[in-house]
């Protein structure tokens, strides 16, 4: 993993492999704090999944291998602690696969107000799809492939 960098894209990883790609994930938790409602974006394969595995040990909700995709469930849940101010707050992770999802109102159903709540991390995979979803979003992660198992992963906050 190379040093984290900083520029008008946000913060900027790279990574090779997925072991990095996991701490970078970890380091990208401390900079989460609640309440968050973040976009993941990247292409198929890109490694969002991976990433949100690294953030769910970042924040004590779970162990990597017990991170996987919600493509066909569409939103997994854990609970972590956040540390603030000298001791751990609890916080809520939900990561969302919109994937197949197709319309604006089958949104509805997953009930996202209640999911972003001040104890919460949202983490939202293809969110870019619903305009909805973007204009409530803090910002966004971006992962792309650098070539084999190298990535680049941007993270703008607002």
């Amino acid at each position: 993993m190379t040093a984290e960098t900083t520029s008008n894209e946000g913060q900027v990883f790279e990574t090779n492999g997925s072991d990095e790609t996991i701490g970078v994930g970890r380091e990208i938790a401390k900079l989460l704090t609640p309440p968050k409602f973040l976009i993941l974006r990247g292409d198929l394969g890109a490694g969002k999944t991976t990433l949100v595995k690294g953030i769910a040990e970042g924040l004590n909700a779970a162990e990597a291998e017990e991170v996987t995709s919600p493509t066909f469930t569409l939103i997994h849940e854990y609970e972590g602690q956040f540390p603030e101010s000298g001791h751990e707050t609890p916080v809520k992770l939900y990561h969302l696969d919109l994937y197949r999802v197709d319309a604006e109102r089958q949104l509805e159903a997953l009930g996202l107000d209640e999911l972003a709540g001040p104890d919460s991390i949202v983490l939202v995979e293809w969110g870019e799809k619903f305009p909805s979803v973007v204009k409530r979003s803090d910002g966004e992660i971006v992962v792309k492939s650098a070539g084999g198992d190298a990535r680049r992963i941007t993270v703008n906050l607002r």
